[in-house]
Parts: C-alpha cells; sequence; structure tokens
C-alpha cells in the first residue's frame, strides 16, 4: 500500500495509527496523551483485517490520565503492549537511524526488542536481568550508606552473574540469526560487507566480586549486559562513527528486512519517508524486495516516488484518506 499527500496532512498519524493498534504504543512517542486529538478526552483506534484464515479485530482506546485499553476479538488484554505478542509490525521513520548513529542504549534497547521477536520464549530476559541489577544496585547503595552489610549482596551478585550470562547468550543468538539475512538484503541495497558484532564478555561472580569496592564506591554494577554495544559495520568500518546518513538508513532498513524474513509470520511493515533519500536504483530494490514480503504500508509525497505498482493507493488530504 502506498499512501501519499502533500507534507503534513496525517500520513504519518495514520502510520502511526496502525503501530498503536498493532504494538500498543507510539514509534514516536511514548507520551499517550500526545495521541489524542487536542480537545478530546479520549481517542480510539479499530482495526479489522485475517491472520492465514483467521479474522482479528483490533482496538486500542485511550483516555487522558488513565491506561491504555486494548481489546482482540472483543477480549481485553492485560495491557496494551500485550498486542505484541500477538501481532508482528516493524516500522521505519526517520528517527529509526539513532538504531546505528545513537548510543549503546538505543542498540541494546532495539535488538533487545527483537530478541523477543525471534524467540518470544526468552522475551523476558532482558527485563529479568535489569530487574536483578537494580536489587543489586539498591543493595550497594544500602551497603555505600552503611545500611547494610557485603553479606546482603550476595545472593544478588549471583542473580545478576546468573541472568546476565543468559542474556548475553541470547543476544549472541539473535545476531547470529539475523547476521546472514543482514548482509544479504544490504548487499542487495548497495552496503557491501555488512556485518554486526557482540563482543561482550559474561559476567560472572569472580568479576562481580572483583569489582565490588568500585561498585560500592558508585553505587552502580560496573560491568554486565546493560553496559554491552552491538557494532553495525560495513567491512572494516563501524557505521556509527564512519558511515554516512545515507548509509546508516541502509543499514537499519537492512537490518528491518532481515528480522521479517526471520519472524515465523510475515510482519505488517510500516515505512514512513522511506524512499526520500534512496536513489531510483535502490528505491526499485526495496519495493521489488517488500512487494514479495507481508502486508506493508509507504508513505511518500508523490505517487512517482514508488517505482513500482501498488497493491493499493491511498491518498490523504487534510486528515482523512481515500482509495
Amino acid at each position: 500500500m502506498l499512501v501519499v499527500g502533500p507534507t503534513g496532512v496525517g500520513k504519518t498519524n495514520l502510520l502511526e495509527s496502525l503501530h498503536v493498534a498493532t504494538q500498543g504504543f507510539s514509534p514516536r512517542t511514548r507520551q499517550d496523551a500526545q495521541l489524542i486529538r487536542f480537545g478530546e478526552p479520549a481517542g480510539r483506534i479499530a482495526l479489522g483485517g485475517y491472520r492465514a484464515e483467521t479474522k482479528l479485530d483490533v482496538s486500542v482506546t485511550l483516555r487522558r490520565d488513565q491506561a491504555k485499553e486494548a481489546r482482540l476479538n472483543g477480549a481485553r488484554l492485560p495491557s496494551a503492549e500485550s498486542l505484541r505478542r500477538e501481532l508482528s509490525t516493524l516500522v521505519f521513520t526517520p528517527d529509526r537511524l539513532t538504531v546505528v548513529k545513537g548510543g549503546p542504549a538505543a542498540r541494546r534497547a532495539y535488538f533487545d526488542r527483537v530478541l523477543a521477536r525471534l524467540f518470544p520464549a526468552r522475551a523476558g530476559a532482558p527485563q529479568d536481568y535489569l530487574a536483578a541489577l537494580a536489587q543489586r544496585n539498591a543493595a550497594l547503595r544500602r551497603v555505600q550508606l552503611r545500611l547494610s552489610d557485603h553479606t546482603a549482596l550476595a545472593p544478588w551478585t549471583e542473580r545478576v552473574a546468573e541472568l546476565g550470562a543468559a542474556l548475553v547468550e541470547q543476544r549472541r543468538a539473535t545476531l547470529a540469526a539475523l547476521a546472514h539475512a543482514f548482509a544479504e538484503r544490504a548487499d542487495e541495497l548497495g552496503l557491501p560487507d555488512a556485518r554486526l558484532g557482540y563482543e561482550a564478555e559474561p559476567p560472572t561472580v569472580a568479576l562481580l566480586e572483583a569489582g565490588l569496592a568500585r561498585d560500592v564506591e558508585r553505587g552502580t554494577t560496573g560491568i554486565g549486559p546493560h553496559l554491552d554495544d552491538v557494532l553495525v559495520a560495513s567491512g572494516a568500518r563501524d557505521l556509527r562513527r564512519f558511515g554516512s546518513q545515507g548509509e546508516q538508513r541502509l543499514a537499519v532498513l537492512s537490518l528491518l528486512l532481515a528480522e521479517a524474513e526471520l519472524l515465523p509470520t510475515p510482519p505488517l511493515l510500516l515505512f514512513d519517508d522511506v524512499l526520500s533519500e534512496l536513489d531510483p536504483g535502490r528505491r526499485e530494490v526495496l519495493a521489488r524486495r517488500v512487494a514479495g514480503m507481508g502486508q506493508t504500508m509507504i508513505t511518500a509525497t508523490h505517487r512517482s516516488a514508488l517505482p513500482i505498482a501498488p497493491a493499493q493507493l491511498v491518498e490523504v488530504e487534510h486528515g482523512s484518506a481515500r482509495t
């Protein structure tokens, strides 16, 4: 599906609403109040469709100063974010370049979300580790303030070591699963020798205890996967430091396409303003690649931006859409 219209008429809002309705949150903001029309007390998004032969009806209701409410086929879900376990959606927006050009935290968060989608049984690994880490850090601060002794740290040191080692292993498995498809899609788009790197050392009880004096002094744990980084490179070049914005864009697109190929059910692909900075050759490569994948929505200012005929054309004018 190609969504066209002048700048500022609501194309991105349409894409954002699809993301909220299928994932329970906005790719743009975590402030739900920003998703409700000015002057209105609430907002609602409703979608209907099919997964294979199964009909799906989804709705997300937002109210000011209240939690979102999500329903799937009429049944209320425990949280709106529970939609992520039911429906797969991958999104590209211009600010997604932070996955490559941003700091380590942005990459950790991105690849941990990929981990959860590729390996649902391990989806809780990052959160479990961070919960144990928070407990150890709290215990470190109590020792620092002489409200507790070092023996209270031991159980949390063991737990952080156990869960941290498991998270490192699962991140490695995630990157290994992505590596081949990522390199292929990047090469197809003109980014040669693309690769992912993760040189992390799993935390152990011995390593954590070796740094205990420093950790107590700072009140925080100084080693572990909460500080790791993922390398996104083209050949010997770290694209964060030595990649152009165009190359960073190609890397993010290649990651999304690689993940889409690995998911057991084709995801909904949402591409906002993805064509504007691609040359004609790369536009055609991307268009033909997504044409053979799951359902895709691409926004653009002009019909001519897409070099192949879309299955459906939607024109947006002043907040309303027509096919």
